[in-house]
Order: structure tokens, then C-alpha cells, then sequence
């Protein structure tokens, strides 16, 4: 699940990302609204966590060109604490609203209740565990590498839809990787040889799938 965090504090930020990279979630960062909003129209997301009060476009603005095109749930920070300051947060779209300080544990639970997110998953007799980072093929523990899982976790996770060599690449080698595409083809055979060859579809000139169909 794709979650966007957009907080100019460095700090905040690396702590959020930081929970929610543990717990599973395919975590996009921003430290301002435009890069924030470059993120949403260039990727898939699930949730976007918006703190407010953000230099040049702030959260709520975001919030709103969000909600303006799409349905991704979106969480508004703030250290805000005036009950209108929430009713027009809520007003602008906010899914759900959380005062600052807050503990990490209790803004991840809130935003798996939100987004219907699960530590644990099956497509067809494969398992996947987002909290342990592991794969299992009919209870058994496939000893799936790091890159693996990821790869797994991410085609599962947006089934139906086609993800290509370019964007497996941003979302689990990293934005910052310089090597080569085919690098994702070597992955995926190595990936097949554990789950078996049916599971994950290649659509020739357009990039990888786990179909519906296949659960």
C-alpha cells in the first residue's frame, strides 16, 4: 500500500517514515506541498499523511487538489487545536484529523483503520507478511531475498494493474537506483522459481502483473 508523507520537518518526517516502512506500507516523501502534489500526480497512492502547515502550498490546499481527482484517503497533521481549525480541515476533505504531539503507534493505527491495511495477506497459496518481511507458499516459509519480497509485496498489493520496469524500480530499488531495467526481469524469474510460474503475468512490452483472477 502506497502512502505519501508530506512534513517540512526533517525529523517528523524521517520518524513517520520510518514507522510506516516497518510496517509494510511503500512510503513517497515530500517537505512541501509542490512536491507533494509531483508525487501524487506521478504515483499510485493509497493514503496521503499531510501536515498542515507546510511553506508555499500548505496541507490543506494539497488536501483539496487531492480530493479534487481522486479518492486517496488523506490524513491531516496540524498543531492546530481550534475546533474550527479541524471542521474546515474536515471541510476541505481530510479523511481524518490528528493533533500534534501525537504517538507514531496510535497515527499508524489510525491510518490502517482508514485504509483497510493488514500485516498479512494471501494471493492464491502465497502469504505475504508485511510485518516479518517474509513469503510463504502454503504455510512454508519460502526464504524469499529482500528484493523479492518487495517485489511480491508491491505487485500484490496494486493487483489488476500493470506495473512496469520503471516504476517496480522507483518503488523497490529506490527513486535514486542507476542501474539497468532488465535488472527487474533477473528478479522476477528468481521470484517465480519460489512461488511458481503462474502467479505473476508479464505483458510483453509494458511491464508485470498479479491479476485478480489469480486469488
Amino acid at each position: 500500500m502506497n502512502v505519501l508523507i508530506a512534513d517540512d520537518q526533517k525529523d517528523m518526517l524521517k520518524i513517520l517514515c520510518a514507522y510506516f516502512e516497518k510496517e509494510g506500507f511503500t512510503v513517497f516523501q515530500a517537505e512541501n506541498g509542490e512536491e507533494a502534489l509531483d508525487i501524487f500526480y506521478r504515483k499510485k497512492l493509497d493514503l496521503a499523511v499531510l501536515d498542515w502547515m507546510m511553506p508555499g502550498v500548505d496541507g490543506v490546499d494539497v488536501c483539496k487538489e487531492i480530493k479534487a481527482s481522486s479518492a486517496v484517503k488523506v490524513m491531516m497533521l496540524t498543531a492546530k487545536s481550534e475546533g474550527e481549525d479541524e471542521c474546515y480541515a474536515l471541510e476541505a476533505g481530510a479523511d481524518d484529523y490528528v493533533k500534534k504531539p501525537f504517538f507514531p503507534k496510535a497515527l499508524l493505527a489510525r491510518a490502517k483503520n482508514l485504509t483497510g491495511f493488514q500485516n498479512c495477506f494471501q494471493v492464491a497459496d502465497i502469504k505475504i507478511d508485511t510485518y516479518a518481511k517474509k513469503l510463504f507458499k502454503a504455510g512454508v516459509d519460502i526464504n524469499a531475498t529482500k528484493t523479492e519480497y518487495e517485489l511480491m509485496r508491491v505487485l500484490s498489493q496494486n493487483k489488476g494493474a500493470i506495473l512496469n520496469r520503471t516504476q517496480l524500480l522507483d518503488i523497490v530499488w529506490g527513486m535514486d537506483y542507476e542501474g539497468e531495467e532488465r535488472t527487474v526481469d533477473t528478479h522476477i524469474r528468481r521470484l517465480r522459481e519460489k512461488i511458481g510460474d503462474g502467479l505473476v503475468k508479464t505483458h510483453r512490452g509494458m511491464g508485470y502483473s498479479i491479476e485478480v483472477g489469480y486469488e
